[in-house]
């Protein structure tokens, strides 16, 4: 457990370096800046990712996968899948984010801090559901196969519905409206403000729950499809994390190009029907190397496939529309 405490203060330590020290000051983060940073967050996974196959390779802190063997390259490429299934489908989650700053108005220059929350939140909800699901599988393992039907019927629907979700109808808005009483206005980067002895939130607070809400929400896919590649805890647990720590830069890299990645929500429906199929032939598939490298490309050319489509055939779309 030491080793599971050591990687969650090093992801603090990563989370609060970022905020303490190179975000102190709200200001808005410029496309360059932020696609620099999202290559450093990007070349601290695939640094871990090197750490990863020597940990598993010489079995450091008694890691190792079934079977016992140095296992370092399989461990490595598990990871690596694990991380861009993960970081993948954080981009949908990305796009509802945008959706969500576009409908409260939240200036540029606030949005940084707001998802500095909601990503630190993210990591300790999917630590808890992470750490949940292990346990229920290793005492229910049929449970795989519903993992697998539900990753089907989820890549399904975000294949075939193209739309973005309507938040004026959203119930998590409406019933934290008639709960909470909310300022009109923003109060700075604050939450919360107190005026004659109340307690409001402001829109901020607002577009922060919106997020926490719908990190739950895309977890019940990424969570079971972390879970279609490995069940080793650790390797679920940290590629899950490290894809999630780059998520605030690679929004603000990403952000004024949404539209262009027209088609890319449909590979990510396809993605999550190849890796619910996966789950459920489970008993069929022959688990070794071989697999895992077959996996890995697949993943690659899913993602691949729907981000040259999205640049070829996405502006000439939307000119149609």
């Amino acid at each position: 457990m030491w080793l599971w405490a050591a990687f969650i203060l090093f992801i603090f330590f990563l989370v609060a370096l970022d905020l303490g020290i190179f975000h102190r000051k709200t200001r808005t983060i410029a496309f360059k800046e932020a696609l620099k940073l999202s290559g450093v967050w990007i070349g601290v996974a695939l640094a871990f990712n090197v750490l990863i196959f020597f940990a598993y390779e010489h079995h450091w802190f008694g890691l190792d996968l079934a079977g016992g063997e140095p296992d370092g390259r399989t461990a490595a490429i598990l990871f690596l899948t694990g991380y861009l299934i993960e970081k993948s489908l954080g981009l949908d989650n990305l796009f509802f984010i945008a959706l969500i700053f576009s409908y409260f108005r939240i200036p540029t220059a606030y949005q940084h801090r707001v998802l500095y929350w909601g990503i630190l939140g993210a990591v300790i909800m999917r630590a808890a559901m992470i750490l949940a699901g292990t346990a229920l599988i290793e005492r229910v393992d049929w449970i795989l196969y519903l993992f697998g039907v539900v990753l089907i019927m989820s890549g399904v629907r975000m294949g075939l519905v193209g739309h973005p979700p309507d938040l004026e109808k959203n119930p998590i808005t409406t019933w934290t409206r008639r709960f909470f009483p909310v300022l009109p206005e923003f109060a700075g980067e604050r939450l919360v403000v107190r005026r004659k002895a109340q307690l409001l939130l402001t829109p901020l607070a607002l577009a922060l729950i919106m997020i926490e809400a719908s990190d739950l929400i895309f977890a019940l896919d990424s969570i079971p499809a972390i879970f279609s590649i490995t069940r080793d805890p650790f390797l679920v647990f940290t590629s899950n994390i490290m894809a999630l720590l780059g998520l605030r830069s690679l929004y603000f890299a990403l952000a004024g190009a949404v539209d262009r990645f027209r088609y890319l929500r449909s590979s990510l429906g396809l993605l999550l029907v190849l890796i619910g199929s996966k789950l459920l032939l489970k008993d069929v598939l022959v688990e070794g190397p071989t697999t895992v490298f077959f996996t890995l490309g697949a993943v690659a050319l899913i993602l691949a496939g729907g981000v040259i489509t999205s640049l070829l055939f996405g502006r000439r779309a939307r000119n149609s529309s």
